[in-house]
């Protein structure tokens, strides 16, 4: 039988922080519909994820150190990474909501939150039901990291909704799958190394991926902000 104490820690990060992303955009609220929408598909994409991963993992053949990068780059990074997009790129990609920089965080952000609450779920209700401070960690860590991996995904494809040419265009939405991967993948291999000098960069390399996405999402925002005070003028 599920332990509801534990269904309610391991939802709460991924809801709570989609709220809060939901009230930072203030000056263009996406639709709340499309939201869910892609919340939900989000959360929906763990089983093709899952069914990728296992097969991936089936030609880990290497050992110590390179067996933990692969893991950690391409079984999970890539993957997981690539789903979360996949979501994106055939929702909100092609909404006529999807009007401004700061969009493309927003719903990069609510795909992957979607994600990870059912990742968390998995992990903190099922996988380690007895150990009592898996979802303390998780809920610091590992589901904020998803939604930092998300705010450079949807940096890269708002430069690609908004790119001038195609080449242009394909080229961010390179980026924007490979430099939320490399950047989840190194999160992933620092835990998975299982060597204490390595782990000893994880906190700031946590505090570098909070420095880095805010920018990102304080430069779009900073938009946002332009974009609407232009409109109230116009009006």
């Amino acid at each position: 039988m599920m332990n509801t104490r534990l269904f309610i820690i391991a939802i709460t990060p991924g809801i709570a922080l989609a709220l809060s992303i939901y009230f930072t955009d203030r000056y263009d609220k996406e639709p709340l519909s499309l939201l869910l929408k892609v919340f939900i598909l989000g959360a929906i994409s763990v089983v093709p994820t899952a069914i990728v991963e296992r097969f991936l993992l089936s030609f880990n053949i290497f050992a110590g150190l390179l067996s933990a990068a692969f893991t950690a780059l391409i079984v999970a990074g890539l993957t997981e990474e690539f789903f979360k997009r996949a979501v994106v790129l055939s929702t909100a990609f092609k909404s006529k909501a999807f009007d401004e920089k700061l969009d493309g965080i927003i719903y990069a952000i609510f795909s992957a939150l979607g994600f990870a609450t059912v990742e968390n779920v998995m992990y903190v209700v099922f996988r380690f039901t007895n150990n009592p401070h898996i979802g303390l960690y998780r809920g610091i860590f590992s589901v904020p990291a998803h939604m930092l991996f998300a705010v450079t995904m949807g940096y890269y494809l708002s430069l690609a909704k908004f790119a001038i040419d195609k080449k242009e265009e394909r080229r961010y939405r390179r980026k924007s799958l490979i430099v939320p991967a490399t950047l989840h993948g190194i999160f992933n291999f620092i835990l998975m190394a299982d060597i204490p000098a390595v782990f000893l960069i994880f906190i700031p390399y946590v505090i570098y991926l909070w420095v880095i996405n805010l920018r990102k999402l304080n430069e779009y925002y900073a938009e946002s902000k332009i974009l609407y005070n232009r409109k109230i003028r116009i009006e």
